[in-house]
């Protein structure tokens, strides 16, 4: 038998437990109560102020439990979705057996490289909101991550004949702003404004590792020689480079900055560009910086001295340039070697941007640049000759994002203002 230490009062009698006399005075107020919970994922409990049952996760005194032991419990009136929702097979068992084959033969011997996406061939729909970034698993390609404004990252089973929506992350407590797929495993890393940035093994359904930063995290990026490393980039106008090892940051890379739109690093990785929001000043210049990893300074920060922000930044995959997306409705031509010079007499320029986050991407051989659009459709780019060689219109929402497929050279992913993805082939 447990006993309970008392202390005499004032008056010489001794006086009953503090934790049951609070205990006691919670149960007697008229109003119903909300206990807080301790995870975002836990739901919200409430006291019937009929019965006034006890509240949840508080400590409960002798008393008190003998005097609501007969009390009915409340069912919770708001359901919380669990973190992790497996819907279907993230193995490629239930593909096409064409598809199948291109994917493990890597496409060769089944498509010209110069054949462009055509027609729709999936349409995919969960998200309730904008999404706002896709990326293809580099080592799974049947694979495919959205994030999106309400709170969700999904994976879909593209070509999958059983359901396409193979899981639903719900994580992130707030919109999720980019998501990226490490280069090995079935680990995905996603971003937002809830100030984390978030590694989840999709596999086992589980969140392994929370980076928590002091700003809405906008932007990540994977180094692409080492996986265990990553960029982020926020509102506050902080770039850091975490570990994946250690949890922690290795470098910071701050200048005082607007929020950081986009980051990309060189083909080398020992330099990396960063694309800042300046329309809070006359100063165009720190638009986009090229900074040195492992020095942590600027290498240049005079590359782009247009009055308009950059929502992208891609690198070309073998050729030393980068590309730039501006809201001036063009696609701005930069060199990746010191000076970083502007190229001034080439751009890609018939898409809308008119203040959207809109991506581009090269395909994978870099023939080809494509971007979204304000207008809905996909704008296919000749990289050589800047010229536009095929535009799809898919929707009337705003196309967001675009990726190409990164085996099969003419499946092209895109997704929308309206919370639709497509691929096309």
């Amino acid at each position: 038998m447990t006993r309970t230490r008392k202390l005499p009062d004032e008056d010489g009698e001794e006086e009953e437990p503090k934790r049951q006399r609070l205990a006691v005075a919670r149960s007697q107020q008229p109003k119903p109560e909300i206990s807080r919970p301790f995870h975002h994922s836990r739901p919200i409990q409430y006291t019937d102020p009929q019965t006034t049952t006890p509240l949840s996760g508080r400590y409960i005194s002798k008393r008190e439990r003998a005097l609501f032991g007969s009390a009915p419990s409340v069912p919770d009136p708001y359901p919380v979705p669990s973190s992790f929702t497996s819907l279907g097979s993230i193995s490629d068992s239930n593909l096409p057996h064409d598809i199948l084959s291109m994917l493990r033969h890597e496409g060769k011997g089944h498509l010209h490289v110069s054949q462009m996406p055509e027609k729709l061939s999936v349409s995919l729909h969960s998200h309730t909101k904008a999404v706002n970034a896709i990326q293809w698993s580099p080592s799974h390609a049947h694979l495919l991550a959205s994030a999106g404004m309400d709170h969700m990252v999904c994976i879909w089973n593209v070509w999958s004949r059983d359901k396409k929506k193979a899981s639903v992350l719900n994580f992130h407590n707030a919109a999720v702003k980019d998501v990226k797929w490490s280069q090995q495993g079935f680990s995905v890393l996603s971003c937002g404004y809830d100030c984390k940035s978030r590694l989840v093994d999709v596999e086992k359904g589980m969140e392994t590792q929370v980076f928590n930063e002091d700003q809405v995290v906008g932007v990540i990026k994977f180094h692409p020689d080492n996986s265990n490393l990553f960029l982020s980039g926020g509102s506050k106008g902080h770039i850091r480079l975490w570990d994946i090892r250690s949890g922690k940051v290795v470098y910071n890379y701050n200048r005082s900055l607007g929020p950081i739109l986009d980051v990309e690093f060189t083909r080398d990785g020992k330099q990396f560009i960063s694309s800042s929001d300046v329309s809070g000043s006359n100063v165009s210049e720190n638009s986009i910086i090229v900074w040195d990893v492992s020095r942590q300074v600027p290498l240049s920060n005079q590359v782009y001295v247009e009055a308009y922000t950059c929502p992208c930044v891609r690198r070309h995959p073998f050729d030393p340039i980068f590309v730039a997306q501006s809201n001036g409705n063009y696609i701005a031509i930069f060199s990746s070697i010191p000076p970083f010079k502007l190229n001034k007499y080439k751009r890609y320029e018939s898409h809308g941007v008119s203040g959207f986050s809109i991506k581009c991407n090269f395909s994978s051989d870099g023939k080809k640049l494509a971007s979204g659009s304000n207008d809905g459709s996909i704008y296919f780019y000749d990289y050589r000759s800047s010229e536009v060689v095929r535009k799809i219109k898919a929707y009337d929402q705003v196309c967001i994002d675009v990726a190409f497929h990164p085996i099969i050279p003419n499946v092209i992913a895109s997704c929308y203002w309206d919370g639709t993805l497509s691929v096309f082939e």
